[in-house]
């Protein structure tokens, strides 16, 4: 019997019965003569940033990776590219490490021609370590004075309505994450940026979210000869128009004429991407946009502080109001009514005031309303001193009043707000602030374009009742939730699912 008919043959080394191979070597042998993963690091370095959580890709990219992900993957398998041309990569993958370990592993299985042609196939393990060190960007940021474009978004007005509004969108779009600082001041915010197009986007947001107009300027920084390279600093300058929700507004006679006929005393009852009017006399609305409002400008004649306590003595709700010739629309959502009132300041006398309101689905006789007296009052307007006087009302009346006490303690749901710098809120804006929230109570229009919290901290009551103030149902509320990063990546839970 020859020896080739037998199906294994012997090792030529310890003379262990093996499959036939070009070697003749069994695997053990083989192994202790050739290492084919000599040459191949077994330890390597991964820069991750703390800040903003991405990984160094040399030579100088970032880029953001989740833990155990093909991104992830490729970047620890480019640092020894080099080494693997050698030997044919057949499989890879991570072993799990501690996420807090700062230590990444890679399981590698390789495959290479050794002696007379045998294919040795060999697994192995790589660890990376993780180190800290961050990005450019993360720098500007942590410096607070590099900036190279900067937003300043003022508005000319003594309430801050549109401006927390405004905070709002900014915060639901998230567009406040490439900002490098945001500084608060008198009359306005300054957002500043790393780039020219950051910058850019926010102003176009801007406009598409507020009524506005802005210009732009840049000064020359430094300029290379060499390589015709110009470094400039660019500021935009966004003026909000300066008309807020509850303001009573004159309107010039060609505008009015414009929109339908209505008459020049109006109500702002709510300002997001145009201007939203009613005539309190008719109930017509109209929606002014940006570039009709900064042709045909018009200023609020009252501020807040203005606004005067009435009760309602009496009230008939009117319901055949006919129109005029070439009227507009009429507010669907607003009861037309005539009422009798008296300041609580004057109960002690019997002088009453005679007006029609747009407030006559929520108002009844004893109840308190906040309103602007026209009839006591010097008008210092362009537009409000050419009027006929009889067509001026003696009261015009604004919100339902309520105890701004109970509100606050039954408000169960937040806000949240923008990291600025800032001095602190004085008496004033923390008022201001109230009656935002008390706004967002009422309308439910700009309740859709804001994201409110539940606060856990004050205790769920009945949305039943009816007499109390406006409030916001528990469906509209969204749940506060906390997520701490990974110190090796926003996503680094995953890996112990």
């Amino acid at each position: 019997v020859t020896v080739s008919a037998f199906p294994c043959r012997l090792c030529c080394q310890c003379g262990v019965p093996i499959p036939p191979n070009p070697a003749n070597t069994c695997v053990g042998c083989l192994r202790a003569q050739v290492d084919i993963t000599e040459g191949i690091p077994k330890q390597g370095t991964v820069y991750f940033c703390k800040q903003c959580g991405r990984y160094l890709q040399p030579p100088g990219t970032w880029i953001q990776c989740a833990l155990e992900s093909r991104e992830l993957l490729a970047l620890c398998l480019k640092k020894i590219k080099a080494s693997l041309s050698k030997v044919r990569l057949i499989d890879a993958g991570f072993i799990w490490t501690e996420p807090h370990s700062k230590r990444l592993k890679l399981k590698l299985t390789v495959q290479k021609e050794v002696i007379n042609g045998a294919v040795l196939q060999q697994a192995f393990v790589v660890e990376y370590i993780v180190q800290s060190q961050m990005c450019d960007d993360c720098h500007r940021v942590e410096a607070k004075d590099f900036w190279k474009a900067v937003v300043q978004v003022r508005q000319k007005t003594q309430h801050k309505k549109t401006f927390f509004y405004l905070e709002q969108l900014i915060l639901k779009h998230r567009l406040h994450q490439n900002t490098l600082r945001i500084k608060e001041i008198h009359d306005g915010l300054d957002f500043y940026y790393s780039s020219k197009q950051h910058a850019q986007k926010m102003v176009d947001f801007l406009h598409c979210t507020v009524p506005s107009r802005s210009k732009s300027s840049q000064r020359l920084i430094s300029h290379d000869i060499h390589s015709n390279v110009y470094n400039y600093k660019s500021t935009f300058s966004v003026e909000i128009v300066p008309i807020c929700k509850d303001n009573v507004v004159c309107l010039s006679p060609k505008l009015a004429q414009s929109l339908g006929n209505m008459s020049q005393i109006c109500v702002c009852i709510r300002v997001t991407s145009t201007i939203r009017l009613i005539d309190p006399g008719t109930l017509q609305i109209a929606e002014i946009d940006g570039n009709t409002y900064w042709r045909h400008p018009f200023n609020s004649l009252f501020h807040p502080k203005q606004l005067e306590e009435f009760i309602v003595i009496d009230i008939n709700r009117v319901h055949d109001k006919k129109k005029v010739a070439g009227a507009g629309a009429r507010s669907n959502k607003h009861t037309l009514a005539e009422a009798w009132v008296r300041k609580t300041s004057e109960l002690n006398t019997d002088h009453q005031y005679f007006c029609s309101t747009h407030l006559g689905h929520i108002l009844n006789p004893g109840d308190l309303v906040l309103g602007f007296d026209l009839a006591n009052c010097n008008l210092n307007d362009e537009f409000a001193n050419k009027m006929n006087p009889h067509h001026i009302p003696d009261v015009v009346l604004i919100k339902k009043s309520y105890d701004r006490t109970k509100r606050q303690r039954r408000r169960n749901w937040k806000l949240k707000e923008l990291e600025r710098d800032r001095e602190g809120m004085d008496t004033d804006d923390e008022r201001q602030y109230q009656d935002f929230l008390e706004d967002l109570e009422e309308d439910e229009a700009i309740r859709k374009n804001v994201n409110i919290y539940r606060n856990a901290d004050v205790p769920v009551e009945s949305d039943t009742d009816d007499d109390g103030p406006p409030r916001i149902s528990l469906a509209e509320m969204l749940e506060d939730l906390h997520i701490s990063e990974d110190a090796t990546g926003g996503e680094g839970a995953n890996m112990m699912t």
